[in-house]
């Protein structure tokens, strides 16, 4: 039987308790120090289904802007980040016209998360060379 402790910070309410958990085998047998029931149920996901919003930029040809910014239209699995970033920098899109909330990559990595738009890019936005 392995023991561990360790600690999270839980960012479920304005407190921001450092959560104590006592792990044993990979499960958790105690968890402590907690304010709220909020901080049970966060500590619980972030120790067994660590989830973040994933927020970058995707290059864009011919547009005004060099970059648009992008995010994870739901929080994606904390392991994909990486991977997912080396994707995303591999993309360059021709503007415009962009829209707010469109979808740029649909279901990323096969993660059921899409990678949407934050910012518009209208027509008269294009790159004017001179």
């Amino acid at each position: 039987m392995r023991k561990k402790d360790c600690k999270i910070t839980c960012i479920a309410c304005p407190i921001g308790c450092e959560i104590k958990l006592r792990v044993q085998d990979g499960k958790i047998e105690e968890i402590e120090s907690n304010h709220c029931s909020q901080g049970i149920k966060y500590a619980k996901e972030e120790f067994y289904n660590p989830q973040r919003v994933l927020t970058t930029t995707i290059r864009v040809r011919n547009g005004r802007l060099p970059l648009l910014p992008v995010r994870t239209d739901k929080p994606l699995a904390k392991g994909l980040l990486r991977e997912c970033m080396r994707y995303l920098a591999k993309i360059e899109v021709q503007a415009p016209p962009i829209k707010l909330g469109q979808v740029i990559v649909p279901n990323i990595l096969n993660s059921r998360v899409n990678i949407i738009f934050t910012r518009e890019l209208k027509s008269n936005d294009i790159s004017r060379k001179t």
